[in-house]
């Protein structure tokens, strides 16, 4: 739906996204002239200050699912998604990259590891489970398409451009100049972003004051006018809802789990220093912790939006927060808040470009085909920076065909066909992540299988939307899907671990 904007903002909109175009360009071109091999490409050259590579953190966990489409879900669903998204999953995430940075980033610096696939292999000494997790990485797409929706939304309700067109600019313009800078340039472009991203959120978390003029209760009472469920903290018209099985234990499953992304866990290896972690994981978890409160802006959006309808046309998911802002915000701080929500999918998907198509050239392409490369060290490292830029247009022509068809039909949200693609991939990664850093001598047969149980337990309960006994939940939230998946997965995972030590000690 295009021809919100005034003609003042699309003109306003234009200049802004040309400069920023811009600006990119500039850090992309100073990262790239350091970027010499893939090592360069995947973590980077430069030594960077531990507070730009936490707030880098914090732009690439935060992205446009955070300010652009959950709060499309709480719009619809109310103070019960307030709940999960807000409160419990940010500080069950939060807690776990605290306490899984240090380890991952003990391991992944001895062996010099590039991607989470390469750390896979090293740490179990296995180039087929490193193969299996490279393979693995190809759910991340479902992300890209995520951000790719949400820049699209935002971006073509801002311009009032045709989606289609708006994406393919999109696409064309930031898979091209992630072909080059790599991690040299992408902690300068994160680190700009979250300053951006940091004022954006302050403006929409105060944005909605006004509603609040008769305090809390007042606020929750305009709720309840609307529709009595939204003041709920369960909402069982929701898949995603239903009750604290869903809201609360799955989601602290699922937030434990959320950091073994690589976009995510491996931005520690950028630090050179271990002596630095301690800074950088404080200004990455502050930082997050703030973006994650930009959610409450669905309640807002509500408020404004009672029926979901603008100019009497029914308001999509993923295009609820972009109509709100274009409708709500004057037209010069609308552009600010326009782009800090580019910021946010920019980041993220920087990060994804970056890690998918370094696992892809590294893990899966390097493995099979390695043995036709040149022999020559200084020929072989630029033939595989040019299969890397080929992997980047081959994914970018893929993200342009994916993200149209959710454009056009999503169900419900981008952010299911995202969460049940991604949740996937980490539920995969917890048990050998896990089991990698606090246990010694753990047999390759037990985070295999342990990653086997928890995709195939995954796409099972999702696909068969199984209910969880003595609950209202079932496999169709794919929280709940990777919550029972993760748990089985860490069960026969811990199961097979100890029988092989028993046979070991015989």
């Amino acid at each position: 739906m295009t021809g919100i904007a005034s003609n003042q903002l699309v003109t306003a909109g234009w200049i802004l996204v040309l400069a920023y175009m811009g600006v990119i360009l500039f850090f992309v071109i100073r990262g790239a002239l350091k970027t010499s091999t893939m090592s360069d490409y995947a973590v980077g050259s430069i030594s960077f200050s531990p507070i730009v590579v936490g707030l880098s953190l914090a732009a690439s966990m935060t992205s446009a699912a955070t300010f652009i489409i959950n709060p499309g879900f709480i719009a619809l669903y109310g103070l019960s998604g307030v709940l999960s998204y807000v409160i419990v999953l940010p500080l069950a995430a939060v807690t776990s990259l605290a306490i899984l940075t240090k380890g991952f980033r003990k391991h992944g610096n001895t062996v010099k590891a590039l991607s989470l696939a390469q750390w896979m292999g090293t740490r179990y000494k296995s180039s087929g489970y490193s193969l299996f997790f490279g393979f693995l990485s190809l759910l991340l797409i479902t992300f890209i398409v995520l951000i790719c929706v949400g820049l699209t939304k935002i971006i073509s309700k801002t311009l009032n451009v045709d989606e289609l067109y708006v994406l393919i600019g999109i696409v064309v313009f930031i898979f091209g100049y992630m072909m080059f800078g790599g991690a040299n340039s992408m902690v300068y472009t994160n680190t700009l972003q979250a300053i951006i991203m940091l004022i954006v959120a302050f403006i929409l978390i105060g944005s909605g004051y006004e509603h609040f003029s008769q305090g809390v209760h007042g606020f929750l009472d305009k709720l309840r006018a609307i529709d009595p469920k939204l003041a709920q903290l369960t909402n069982d018209n929701s898949f995603l809802f239903r009750d604290f099985f869903e809201i609360i234990f799955a989601q602290i499953v699922v937030g434990v789990a959320i950091v073994c992304q690589p976009h995510i866990i491996t931005k520690s290896l950028l630090l050179k220093t271990d002596k630095d972690v301690n800074k950088y994981l404080t200004v990455g978890i502050i930082t997050e912790l703030i973006f994650f409160v930009v959610i409450v802006s669905g309640l807002y959006a509500r408020i404004v939006f009672p029926d979901l309808t603008i100019n009497g046309i029914p308001l999509k998911l993923d295009g609820i927060i972009s109509a709100y802002v274009v409708k709500e915000f004057p037209v010069y701080i609308g552009l600010v808040v326009v782009l800090g929500l580019i910021s946010a999918g920019l980041s993220t998907l920087e990060g994804l470009i970056q890690a998918v198509s370094t696992t892809i050239t590294t893990d899966i392409i390097k493995p099979i085909f390695g043995k036709y490369f040149p022999a020559d060290e200084k020929k072989r490292s630029d033939f595989e920076i040019s299969i890397n830029k080929i992997v980047i247009i081959v994914l970018a022509v893929i993200s342009i065909f994916i993200t149209y068809d959710q454009l056009i039909n999503p169900k419900l949200s981008v952010g299911i066909f995202a969460q049940n693609g991604v949740y996937a991939y980490f539920a995969a990664a917890f048990v050998p992540i896990l089991f990698g850093m606090f246990l010694k001598n753990v047999p390759l047969i037990a985070p295999v299988i342990a990653s086997v149980t928890a995709v195939t337990v995954h796409f099972f309960m999702y696909y068969g939307k199984i209910a969880v006994p003595f609950t209202k939940s079932t496999g169709e939230n794919p929280g709940v899907a990777a919550a029972v998946a993760i748990v089985l997965s860490v069960l026969v995972g811990w199961i097979i671990y100890q029988i092989a030590r028993k046979k070991s000690d015989v």
